[in-house]
């Protein structure tokens, strides 16, 4: 870090050097740079250099990031002598190609430049979290392989220098810590005094000190002999077409679950590598990393592969980014932000699951992960993989439209067998229990308790799936005259039930929405009644099967686990379970969607999805999409080894196409079917949206808000505007909240409308006004 000392100065020199800098504020400037100038005084910052300015007429000192860099064309008729100067350099800084990509997002998704740019760089960077000085120690070259005279030394430092020739396998230069313990010895006395002597040299530098990830869970199919593993023809012509495409090109990789996608990847990354490229991989989240990142860092070792998500400490997330800035990590496998990742002479970025929900971001700046791989990929001109066995609707018609390349991997590798799948009538097997005298609800209906009892039984492991958590869905008074629900003080949402220890009942209720939570009152708050509670969650769900687990003389505490958001607390608790499961100390896992996502183990020989109606009732145009992609992924974990696989759904729904059709894997007829349905509604990706969500505390301002924004959008040639429309929650932590939606044939149209509406202030980057476009849920 240097300090810019400077003298203000009424006559510059003509070669003056001025700064445009984007500061790290929710600042809304329209113009081309969205960025303030200031002036260079010594040291000149590069462009993608954080600094400190001063800001306003206090001069408040915020950080930004340099945008431009240049002489008095900067200025644009302000006087000089009148603009304020840099304060300091910080030592950080972004590669100017990532300032590109962060003014393509902060344009395309109607965000200031600064907050996008301060989203690129972890706070750990920023900050230099676990940075600390140390001291490296060399051989002086006067003493390196000769036999020159030692100068004359007292007992200690002379067995210090034996003992360094009698270790060629030291690697210089060393820390001096390190090279006490390579000598046997915590004093660094005997080594500080060889150096005093001129035998050997002292460097300072730095370095980041963290704690060691957790070790990754490699899946079985990970553990082969990969050197041995022969590709499939489809996997050939995927790995030959893309890799010969060195350009900038979109490459849509569709495969079966279980197909070998990731083998493709590795493949594609050899090649990079040998180019000496770099590659970045972006997961879904957490979930995805353990076992993909493990695949990644076998084949090509630890040393040159960076781990980016967030589950990891300040200072792990420090170090890894800064391995990947200095080229020692020349693959970066992570979660959403990795896609930011410094990596130089980027040649491959892959986005694995590039269906899932969880790339896109729902705070500023509202980006989408796998567009922004896209974009960038295109900034840097490389190639660009999008893998799923369930595309998105949007990548399937680009591919379908030849804006992407489209791969096809039809069968799974090493001769495995799709699943066997059987769709269950829940109020079928309801009505079969009722004739028999049974009206109780059971979380399982007979089918899939008996096949999950023959698979316990038979030494196989099972995954249940159960999209909703807690221990029940809503508390609701018994009497029908009354009808109250017990819903959240803050949401229009009900309180979900959840079991907690630390309360003498045994249960509180929270909010899954501003996670408000509550005591469970004894009778009906609105008429004194009893209160009852209604629907399954994963907590109910571990309830019942440990009962059902008992009645099959299975101890359930040694067999089962659940996963979810509750239960997995952190990285470590989520690493700790899968790798119970990969060693089978655990045979049946019970939990939410983070099952679906890429859990590779070939004893799974059943998959039961108690639910799958959960996501289908949701008020929203991709729920059928989504409830597919949800089934279709999570009946993939099932059948991957020797054994054939079984899945049984659960459904009150039996004939839903999104069911019937992934029940066959058959997503083609899916697509086709929704897409048909999207393009009569004129829904994207037929066409293009945009989603702008006005809140506030007084309900009457907010819909006001929207309905000025509404009748501005309007005004706007060839784009529809809906709204203002109240939303499905419509109120959350106490905000009331009004949508306005904005559909277009082209994506150009719907920002031209945005931008028009933003430069007449109706739209701010501020708590009040939520602007999504493209967006992947409308609640």
């Amino acid at each position: 870090m240097s300090e810019l000392l400077f003298h203000p100065d009424d006559n510059l020199p003509a070669d003056a050097k001025f700064a445009k800098v984007a500061v790290e504020r929710s600042i809304d400037r329209i113009d081309d740079d969205a960025a303030f100038t200031y002036r260079v005084v010594g040291e000149s910052p590069a462009v993608g250099e954080r600094v400190e300015v001063p800001l306003g007429r206090a001069g408040k000192r915020t950080a930004g990031i340099v945008v431009r860099v240049g002489g008095s064309e900067l200025l644009e008729g302000f006087p000089a002598h009148k603009v304020k100067p840099i304060h300091q350099l910080t030592g950080a800084r972004l590669s100017p190609h990532l300032v590109d990509l962060a003014r393509w997002i902060s344009e395309y998704y109607v965000c200031p430049l600064g907050m996008v740019l301060a989203s690129m760089m972890p706070a750990a960077v920023k900050h230099r979290v676990g940075r600390r000085a140390v001291e490296m120690i060399e051989i002086a070259p006067a003493f390196k392989g000769t036999a020159a005279e030692l100068p004359k030394l007292k007992p200690g430092p002379q067995r210090a220098w034996e003992a360094i020739t009698s270790h060629p396998e030291i690697e210089w230069p060393i820390p001096i810590r390190e090279l006490a313990g390579t000598l046997g010895t915590k004093s660094l006395k005997s080594i500080r005094t060889l150096v005093a002597a001129g035998l050997l040299d002292k460097t300072d530098s730095t370095e980041i000190r963290a704690a060691t990830l957790p070790g990754m869970v490699v899946s079985v199919e990970a553990d082969r002999d990969e050197g041995r593993l022969v590709l499939t023809q489809e996997q050939q012509d995927a790995v030959h077409g893309i890799d010969r495409s060195t350009d900038f090109g979109v490459h849509l990789l569709r495969g079966v679950t279980g197909s070998g996608k990731t083998e493709v990847y590795l493949r594609l990354i050899d090649r990079v590598l040998a180019r000496n490229g770099s590659a970045i991989v972006l997961v879904p989240e957490i979930a995805l990393t353990p076992q993909t990142a493990g695949r990644f860092t076998r084949r090509f070792g630890h040393d040159r592969v960076a781990v980016l998500h967030s589950g990891m400490t300040s200072s792990q997330r420090h170090r890894e980014w800064s391995r990947a800035a200095s080229g020692e990590a020349r693959v970066v496998v992570g979660a959403r932000s990795a896609i930011f990742a410094p990596v130089e002479n980027l040649s491959l970025v892959v986005v694995d699951e590039e269906h899932d929900t969880s790339y896109k971001q729902d705070s500023l700046p509202r980006y989408n992960a796998r567009d922004t791989a896209i974009k960038r990929a295109q900034l840097v001109a490389c190639p660009v993989v999008l893998g799923s066995a369930t595309p998105s609707l949007e990548s399937w018609h680009n591919a379908r439209t030849d804006k992407f390349r489209l791969w096809e991997l039809r069968e799974r590798v090493a001769g495995a067998s799709m699943p066997q799948v059987r769709i269950v009538h829940l109020a079928a097997e309801r009505r079969a229990r009722a004739a028999q005298g049974d009206t109780r609800l059971h979380l399982l209906g007979p089918t899939l308790e008996a096949a999950l009892e023959h698979t316990l039984h038979d030494g196989g492991q099972a995954i249940l799936l159960l999209n909703r958590r807690g221990l029940a869905q809503y508390v609701w008074c018994r009497s029908a005259a009354c009808g109250f629900v017990l819903s959240c003080d803050h949401c229009d949402a009900a309180l979900v039930v959840h079991r907690n220890a630390d309360v003498p009942a045994g249960s509180i209720v929270r909010c899954h929405h501003c996670d408000a939570a509550q005591r469970v009152p004894a009778l009906c708050p609105s008429c004194g009644s009893k209160l009852a509670t209604f629907g399954w969650g994963t907590q109910r769900a571990e309830e019942e099967l440990a009962s059902k687990l008992a009645s099959m003389g299975i101890v359930p505490g040694e067999t089962m686990l659940r996963l979810d958001s509750d239960e997995m607390k952190s990285a470590k608790d989520f690493y700790a379970a899968l790798s119970r499961f990969a060693r089978g100390d655990v045979r049946l896992l019970v939990g939410t969607q983070m099952l679906a996502k890429g859990l590779d183990y070939p004893n799974v020989r059943l998959v039961g999805v108690i639910d799958a109606d959960t996501s289908l009732n949701i008020p929203d145009f991709r729920s059928a999409e989504r409830t597919f992609q949800l089934v279709s992924q999570v009946a993939g974990r099932a059948g991957r080894g020797e054994k054939p696989g079984l899945v049984i759904i659960q459904t009150m729904n039996p004939e839903e196409p999104a069911i019937a059709l992934a029940a066959r894997h058959d997503f083609e007829a899916f697509a086709e079917l929704e897409l048909a349905c999207r393009a009569r509604s004129g829904l994207p990706p037929i066409t293009r949206m945009a989603r702008v969500v006005c809140r506030d505390e007084d309900s009457h301002v907010a819909r006001d808000a929207a309905g000025a924004l509404a009748e501005r959008l309007g005004r706007e040639p060839h784009v529809r505007v809906r709204g203002p429309i109240e939303c499905t929650i419509s109120r959350v932590a106490g905000f009331y909240r009004f949508a306005v939606e904005i559909v277009a044939d082209r994506a150009g149209l719907v920002q031209r409308a945005l931008q028009a509406a933003r430069g007449d202030k109706l739209l701010k980057s501020d708590a009040h006004t939520a602007v999504d476009v493209d967006p992947v849920a409308l609640l």
